[in-house]
């Protein structure tokens, strides 16, 4: 069953219904989601019991922020390396636990860094930041349900 969910969305893909764009959705994410800091990124999130509009059971927005970051370059570089690393590890840090027909995951991964990491130490803390996701989701959300 798992394994049917993540060939449908496709294992190392990451597609524009995969990303988190409706305003709606972005306010409760930021209102009622929760959080928590994994050194370089700000993970927040929420499990919405509505079924998202595009079908995915995921969504996820990745931002860098201007003030930190001046110059577009590096952060279009830094973006581009956590898409990277997101679309690499979703398939078994995110897809792998979320039950089907429980609505939608909605997840912003912020980086707070200062400066600009490679690829292969933003992947591995990537990660880490997804698996301490899981270890959350279950905690919050599985513990309502029992």
């Amino acid at each position: 069953m798992i394994l049917e969910r993540i060939a449908l969305m496709g294992e190392y893909t990451f597609k524009k219904e995969e990303r988190l764009c409706n305003k709606r959705l972005i306010r409760a994410l930021f209102s009622r989601g929760s959080s928590f800091v994994l050194y370089p990124f700000r993970i927040s999130f929420l499990n919405l019991r509505e079924e998202s509009p595009s079908g995915a059971l995921a969504q996820v927005i990745i931002s860098v922020p201007k003030k930190k970051f001046k110059k577009a370059v590096h952060r279009n570089l830094l973006k581009r390396r956590m898409r990277e690393a997101y679309r690499m590890n979703k398939a078994a840090a995110v897809y792998g636990f979320l039950p089907s027909g429980k609505g939608v995951l909605l997840l912003s991964i912020h980086y707070i860094g200062k400066e600009l990491l490679d690829s292969n130490t933003i992947s591995r803390k990537m990660k880490l930041a997804l698996e301490r996701m899981k270890d959350e989701y279950m905690r919050i959300y599985m513990a309502e349900n029992h």
